[in-house]
């Protein structure tokens, strides 16, 4: 009977610690590339080309959606990656409605999926629940990178900052105080649950933002990303590539103190990251 038990144990660890491994690499298959927004560096766009190996092999999918220019916003992301000699792009503009079997096969294979700035409210609108959206959680699952900058970084997280206030319903790209109740957040695509992403950080002074954020979120992690830099995500692991800072701010776990509509809160841990240097997240 011992050695029955013992046997049985034994099994039911190794089926634990298969299943823990194989959710891990799975975890690990894709990679997130995201950018700041700005002006990109052609040294930053070569590293966003090397880090997802198309520069060997495979093509790049541009989904320009966020942009109410979609076809100006392809051409100039296009114009980019053939100016560093890759030409195998192609670019999609969806619908809600989605796309046909071969364009979502072609979205699902790729090796590189490039979302354009613009407003990532309109881009969640356009693919939410269609078959692109679909398409590009298959890529990533096949190892693809999913790159994208200002609004094309902020749908990669699954709570997403819209840009808008709900005491200043007419956006002015100002973020005067921290309020409770204030900021406007939405779905976006969930490549990672535990962080939050802020975008054109420190060139448009978002901190008062993700404070907020933050605060009314103390289970996540804020990360403001500056213009001209990005963060390579593989897993847990980020590192910063580019010209500029990411600023990282980790939640307390702590309901926030509401005064007069005010946020208040401790023990929020501020980080300041440069080019080169990485983080884990938590």
């Amino acid at each position: 009977m011992k050695k029955s038990l013992t046997g049985s144990l034994i099994l039911i660890s190794i089926l634990i610690s298969c299943t823990t491994a194989e959710n891990k690499t799975e975890n690990y298959l894709g990679s997130l590339f995201i950018i700041g927004g700005g002006k990109r560096p052609p040294s930053l766009v070569q590293n966003m080309i090397e880090l997802s190996g198309v520069d060997s092999a495979g093509y790049i999918v541009i989904l320009p959606m966020s942009s109410s220019e979609p076809d100006t916003s392809a051409f100039y992301g296009e114009k980019q990656f053939r100016e560093l000699d890759i030409s195998n792009i192609t670019t999609i503009i969806s619908g809600k409605n989605g796309v046909d079997r071969e364009t979502e096969d072609l979205i699902a294979n790729a090796a590189m999926i490039y979302i354009t700035g613009g407003d990532q409210g309109r881009f969640m609108d356009s693919v939410k629940g269609t078959n692109v959206e679909t398409a590009i959680w298959n890529a990533y699952k096949s190892g693809a990178m999913i790159a994208g900058t200002s609004a094309g970084a902020a749908v990669q997280s699954k709570l997403m900052i819209t840009g808008d206030q709900k005491k200043q319903p007419i956006y002015d790209g100002y973020f005067p105080t921290i309020e409770a109740d204030n900021m406007i957040l939405a779905e976006g695509l969930g490549f990672i649950d535990k962080i939050i992403i802020d975008q054109h950080f420190i060139q448009r002074q978002r901190l008062n933002r993700l404070i907020a954020v933050i605060l009314e979120h103390p289970d996540k992690t804020g990360v403001g990303i500056d213009e001209s830099t990005a963060i390579h995500v593989r897993g847990d692991s980020v590192k910063v590539y580019g010209k500029s800072q990411v600023i990282v701010l980790k939640g307390n776990n702590q309901a926030p103190k509401i005064e007069n509509g005010l946020l208040g809160g401790k023990n929020l841990a501020l980080s300041v990251y440069l080019p080169g240097e990485g983080f884990l997240i938590e």
